[in-house]
């Protein structure tokens, strides 16, 4: 199982306007959201990155899928370059992500045409896996019905079918069950561990420590833009739970500021 994903020295800054200022109790009109990050995924694993809201694991993952530029360092999706490959790098990987707005007007059977075309993926391919799909997420009933007018969990499902319509080796999931009710979010964990039986590899953000405990190979605890430690569940909480282990370390690294 070799590497997949190497990551060196990412590094991200944004300004602040007086407003987020003051959602941040920050006097400084710029944000180190992250700082210095490197770390490596192995090709068939899934690598959760878990950390508090703020703490970088969004700007991480919206690097890693090119759509914004990182200020320094780089990292390498199977030898592609992020900041100077971005095509080949998005021709690798899916992203899925709750900032993802599908156009309401649209179905999902349209939709998953039209990304399966914009992906180059063949017509008699796109077909099989759509039918699939569309009944392994229950799609297929909602087929025709506006997007707009889908549940929360339909769409969540509608966006990561479409996420994936490439059928790419690395999937990049950002809160893959945020908001979504027990049911939808069990499916979604459960086709996260049925990507890793093939082979694919999946690298998730989340704040949950039980998503972590039931899918994750390897973790790394991120705070404050800072990756804190990074190993195997076993080798992190050595017999105490996730969430102790994380808030020991929170409290060494923040001081208890919440």
């Amino acid at each position: 199982m070799g590497e997949i994903l190497k990551v060196e020295k990412l590094c991200k800054t944004f300004k602040l306007s007086r407003k987020q200022q003051r959602i941040e109790k920050s006097n400084s009109a710029v944000k180190e959201a992250v700082k210095d990050l490197s770390f490596t995924v192995n090709s068939g694993e899934i690598f959760g990155l878990l950390g508090p809201n703020g703490a970088g694991k969004t700007t991480t993952l919206r690097m890693l899928a090119t759509l914004i530029k990182p200020d320094k360092g780089n990292a390498f999706i199977d030898g592609k370059s992020i900041v100077s490959q971005e095509d080949d790098v998005r021709r690798k990987i899916g992203f899925l992500t709750s900032e993802l707005k599908l156009e309401d007007f649209f179905t999902p059977d349209y939709l998953y045409t039209f990304f399966s075309e914009l992906y180059g993926v063949d017509k008699s391919v796109a077909q099989s896996r759509k039918v699939t799909l569309f009944q392994k997420f229950g799609i297929d009933k909602f087929a025709q019905v506006k997007f707009g007018n889908l549940s929360t969990g339909m769409k969540q499902k509608v966006s990561l079918v479409i996420s994936i319509v490439h059928d790419p080796e690395v999937i990049i999931f950002d809160e893959p069950t945020n908001g979504l009710d027990v049911l939808t979010a069990k499916v979604v964990t459960d086709f996260l561990e049925e990507l890793r039986a093939q082979g694919k590899t999946v690298i998730l953000s989340t704040h949950i420590f039980s998503l972590v405990e039931k899918l994750c190979d390897r973790v790394g605890i991120i705070i404050d833009g800072k990756l804190q430690a990074i190993d195997t569940l076993e080798n992190l909480t050595k017999e105490k739970n996730l969430e102790d282990t994380f808030f020991e370390l929170y409290d060494r690294v923040t001081g208890g500021r919440i």
